[in-house]
């Protein structure tokens, strides 16, 4: 999937936050301005390509801090990536913006693979990386000479994680995809216009791909085999349909935190009683993040669809707020729900505090 493509995604997101937010309850009983800006905030899931006029005093509205998450991906013209522009924005914005870099299994097979993918790592840390980026490609996309898919517990991989483990560096692990991926397109679930709109990621049509069990048990084998490498698993660990299955893994893995990007309508869909107890209980594990991002250059847009992009933005954003630290009636991603109104102690963890300590970011 090219990366455009990709972005696109993104920006029906956006779009589909922007007109939850239109349907649902507009009055907030508990959360006022000065709240939100009250608690620090680092969304640690961001995909911010290019930079923004608006950026800067969107972030200092917020109070909020972001990572620039780069994603490499495979295509017809070969590995895709956006590191450059990702690093050139956060230069000339450095108060407001950490990096992760990204890693892929292409050419694996080959006997250097592991050095020189830790001789990129090594540069991009020096350049300013906190965290290394994996993601779906590992178990669903990406196969060795041989045919298979490589799973993220490889053991041609073990000599990178050996070495984030000696540089301290976290890795965001966005393996598997939600279970939907794999059911028929349902209307109802909070995935369905992702899948609809992405059909490559549709498991379902493609019984190639090996089964949801199975790349998530090779997660799980990854990082039991890893207690000492730092794992943030992305979009609550594939597993957001259902916070018992995350809390089992959270509970068995003490290496393991979870973030939150945008799963919400997952959570949305659950009992929310059972939900606050979860970030209750798990609240030093759970780190806050959207995956929002822009997918084209400033000049090649309108004056007008800047102002609506920034203005979706400020809504999702406030969406989310309101799910987290509110008890107001909502609707995420078509799903009905009310908000978690965690604490003020929770949500300052959730928003900064676990992102400072895990990612030891200053």
């Amino acid at each position: 999937m090219k990366i455009s493509v990709w972005f696109l995604t993104l920006a029906i997101v956006l779009s589909s936050c922007k007109t939850n937010s239109e349907n649902s309850d507009s009055k907030e009983t508990s959360v006022s301005e000065t709240n939100k800006r009250s608690v620090r905030k680092i969304d640690v899931h961001s995909h911010y390509k290019f930079p923004r006029e608006y950026l800067p005093a969107l972030h200092e509205k917020w109070n909020m801090q972001s990572v620039l998450v780069d994603v490499s991906i495979k295509d017809s013209t070969g590995i895709n990536r956006s590191w450059d522009s990702y690093l050139a924005h956060a230069q000339k914005h450095s108060d407001l913006f950490f990096l992760c870099s990204s890693l892929i299994g292409v050419g694996i097979d080959s006997p250097d693979f592991a050095e020189q993918a830790i001789q990129q790592l090594k540069r991009e840390i020096d350049s300013g990386a906190r965290m290394v980026k994996v993601w779906k490609n590992f178990g669903m996309v990406t196969k060795d000479t041989s045919g298979h898919f490589i799973q993220i517990d490889d053991s041609r991989l073990q000599p990178i994680w050996d070495f984030l483990k000696q540089k301290n560096i976290t890795v965001m692990a966005h393996i598997g995809e939600p279970e939907q991926a794999w059911r028929p397109l349902d209307p109802n679930n909070p995935h369905y216009g992702y899948y609809k709109n992405n059909p490559q990621y549709h498991a379902y049509k493609f019984p190639e791909i090996p089964s949801y069990e199975t790349i998530i048990s090779a997660r799980d084998k990854w990082i039991e085999n890893n207690p000492d490498l730092k794992i943030l698993c992305a979009h609550i660990g594939s597993m957001s349909h259902s916070v018992d299955m995350v809390s089992e893994r959270l509970d068995r893995f003490s290496n393991m935190y979870v973030e939150l990007a945008a799963r919400f309508g997952d959570l949305a869909n659950q009992d929310s009683k059972k939900v606050r107890a979860f970030f209750e209980k798990y609240q030093d594990k759970i780190l806050f993040g959207s995956d929002y991002g822009n997918s084209a250059p400033e000049n090649m847009m309108s004056p007008y669809e800047l102002k609506e992009e920034e203005m979706n933005l400020d809504q999702s954003y406030n969406q989310l707020w309101r799910y987290l630290s509110s008890s107001d009636s909502l609707v995420i991603r078509g799903q009905k729900t009310q908000g978690l109104q965690l604490s003020k102690e929770i949500l300052h963890k959730i928003y900064y505090k676990n992102a400072v300590s895990f990612l030891a970011l200053r």
